[in-house]
């Protein structure tokens, strides 16, 4: 069994090459860049010949294009910013020569906010499915929070995708604007409206959902930052969508 790596890249030189020493192991890298004016390019090169570079379209339409160019029998999907455990990769290996009747699985991600591991607030286990028979598998063309769509029956690895979310504060606030943006884009092309109640009660109701729901408090001071995180990115995406209904 042959297995592919696809991961899509924008200014990512802080990042990448962790994400890649962590998948050396696989058959084939593929990487799918999308302008990066950085060293993401160079240092991708290091790792292999199969480096694209193309336009954005949203995270769906980018990670269908990437696995367009694998070749393997399987695709492994990582973001820049995620790399892969010795046992999660000894998992893989195993999982793929003997798959059963899976033609996908899904496993759970820990992922890091400003250097704290996140165990509540709705972070973890934070099932994904990343691993798949590339014949079986596509990405949802959502311009963000994309999916992959499985036609099968999809298994679930026990071993998880380690994840640097948010650097610092300075990247939480730019990823707060960027998903917000993305977010009510996408309501729009869905014939959402907004107002400023919605805006209003959409935000409190993902602070308390967050906070209160999913026990983020058992987080620390770091669940409450990203239960306001939470409600002020849903806030802004729904703002956003009320001044896009107004044009």
């Amino acid at each position: 069994m042959k297995l592919s790596i696809i991961i899509i890249t924008k200014n990512e030189e802080k990042n990448i090459r962790k994400c890649l020493d962590s998948v050396t192991w696989a058959d084939e890298i593929v990487v799918l860049d999308s302008g990066s004016t950085d060293d993401t390019i160079a240092i991708c090169k290091q790792y292999t010949d199969k480096v694209y570079e193309t336009d954005w379209i949203g995270f769906g339409h980018q990670k269908n294009r990437a696995l367009k160019y694998a070749s393997g029998n399987w695709i492994l999907s990582l973001d820049a910013d995620e790399w892969i455990t010795p046992e999660l990769k000894a998992e893989i290996l195993m999982t793929i020569q003997n798959p059963g009747n899976y033609v996908a699985f899904d496993m759970p991600r820990l992922s890091s906010c400003c250097g704290q591991y996140i165990h509540h607030s709705g972070w973890w286990p934070d099932y994904i499915t990343r691993l798949c028979r590339r014949d079986k598998a596509r990405f949802s063309e959502q311009i963000v929070h994309e999916r992959m769509i499985v036609d099968g029956c999809v298994g679930r690895l026990s071993n998880h995708i380690m994840h640097a979310s948010y650097k610092d504060l300075g990247h939480v606030l730019t990823k707060l604007n960027r998903y917000s943006t993305d977010g009510a884009d996408l309501l729009l092309a869905e014939g959402a409206k907004s107002s400023l109640l919605k805006a209003i009660s959409h935000g409190l109701w993902s602070f308390i959902y967050t906070y209160i729901v999913r026990i983020g408090f058992l987080d620390g001071r770091m669940g409450f930052i990203l239960a306001v995180y939470n409600a002020e990115c849903t806030y802004y995406k729904y703002l956003k969508l009320m001044m896009l209904n107004k044009k």
